[in-house]
């Protein structure tokens, strides 16, 4: 059999629409969207920094615009449309994938060697259980504040809570049944996953097989390597990729492509062979500016972006101050299917403001030279456009009535960025 050969851009194309970003902006939020976003992406990952918006939140505006965030709250915690486990790191994941998750469930439990699995634990993973049942849904405060049973006095130990909640979270036990002030609130898994959980368990063997499937179908095409960098829960699954990737081979199910440019060996789902012909077309690998969260699932496996688009980013909230490059909190900016730089932004709450610190854009853009890789001129008018465009966009999800605008690289760019700013906002 004949390797099909694609252009980089095909991958990239692709990959921009599994991730829900080839027109980002043009459509508003429904379940339905919402639901075919996280099913498609595979999660949607959550963080607690919230200098400009929690992750999760940002990750869905870069998507679909400004939306109603208790309205999202209520199709995740009311209506149980998502759920949350570990996917690649903390994630929103789809309610339809428990069957599959539920197997990772009890491999943790069976698989997990730390603190929970101490036998001397037992009686505290038991209590926790019990006052949770007795109780209700509660946050570790609430535990803390409990006495335990049998004792003369005194609270719970803060690092024996944590430590049980997390792994009764982790096998199932618990579910997150909402969150009070971004702190989980944690409920029996049978009260709140009720009709979800009398869906059977899959296999070990279904569970390594559909966990491989769903970053081949986020991704589109991937090396091997990518495969490790982007659902990276649990290891276990990555232990025994290698088998069920040879196995998916066999049955012609998965199948190797050529890229052009690249010497590594590639891999696409057999059924996604005419939609990477189709994104390797002549139109627009996407439309539209955007500004993505530094842990959007575009950015989940870095070397991938780095050979997709030839953008190089990290999260520099880890870094040192004086050691930080573009800054604490950087977006990475997607307009037109491109990395054309990132803005670091925070919101200030009480000035109802959004303070955009630093503009970085890429020196090919300013310059007007081809993009890395993809070998196109961009107009830099039109992109400092969309830019404005989207930052206006950001502003009102924020609930910022003012954008103030600070260091721009190259600064000779900086002008026409503010200019554009201020017709975007209305003056």
């Amino acid at each position: 059999m004949t390797r099909p050969v694609l252009p980089l851009r095909a991958v990239r194309g692709l990959f921009l629409e599994r991730q829900h970003l080839a027109s980002p902006r043009a459509q508003a939020l429904t379940p339905r969207r919402l639901g075919r976003f996280v099913e498609d992406a595979g999660g949607l990952q959550m963080d607690s920094i919230n200098v400009l918006e929690r992750a999760h939140y940002l990750t869905v505006w870069s998507r679909f615009g400004p939306y109603d965030r208790a309205r999202f709250d209520r199709l995740v915690y009311r209506r149980r449309l998502l759920f949350e486990y570990w996917a690649h790191a903390a994630c929103l994941v789809p309610v339809s994938s428990l069957p599959w998750w539920r197997r990772a469930m009890l491999d943790y439990e069976v698989r997990h060697t730390g603190w929970s699995g101490l036998q001397r634990n037992a009686g505290v993973l038991r209590e926790v259980r019990a006052a949770i049942r007795e109780g209700g849904p509660m946050v570790a405060a609430d535990l803390e504040r409990r006495p335990r049973r049998g004792a003369r006095g005194g609270w719970w130990a803060w690092r024996p809570v944590h430590h049980a909640l997390h792994h009764l979270w982790m096998t199932g036990d618990l579910a997150i049944h909402s969150r009070r002030h971004f702190q989980k609130r944690f409920d029996l898994a049978e009260r709140v996953l009720d009709a979800a959980l009398a869906a059977r368990p899959v296999t070990a063997e279904e569970f390594r097989r559909w966990h491989l499937e769903r970053s081949l179908h986020a991704m589109g095409a991937v090396t091997e390597t990518d495969l490790g960098g982007y659902l990276t829960f649990p290891r276990a699954a990555a232990m025994g990729r290698r088998a069920v990737f040879t196995a998916m081979r066999e049955r012609g199910e998965v199948v190797p492509v050529e890229v052009e440019g690249s010497r590594a060996a590639w891999w696409a789902l057999a059924r996604d062979l005419p939609a990477l012909r189709r994104a390797g077309g002549g139109r627009p690998l996407s439309a539209g500016t955007t500004l993505l969260s530094p842990f959007d699932s575009l950015l989940w496996h870095r070397d991938r972006v780095v050979r997709l688009f030839g953008f190089e980013y990290r999260i520099e909230v880890y870094t040192p101050g004086p050691k930080r490059v573009h800054g604490y909190y950087t977006l990475p900016i997607l307009h037109d299917g491109h990395l054309i730089g990132r803005l670091d932004a925070k919101t200030h709450r009480g000035e109802k403001r959004l303070e955009v610190l630093h503009a970085h854009f890429e020196p090919w853009l300013a310059k007007e030279a081809a993009s890395p890789l993809a070998g196109e001129v961009l107009d830099p008018d039109a992109a400092l456009d969309g830019v404005a465009q989207a930052l206006v966009s950001l502003g009102t999800f924020v609930g910022a009535e003012r954008i103030t605008l600070g260091r721009v690289t190259p600064g000779r760019l900086r002008a026409s960025l503010a200019r554009r700013l201020r017709a975007a906002a209305g003056g």
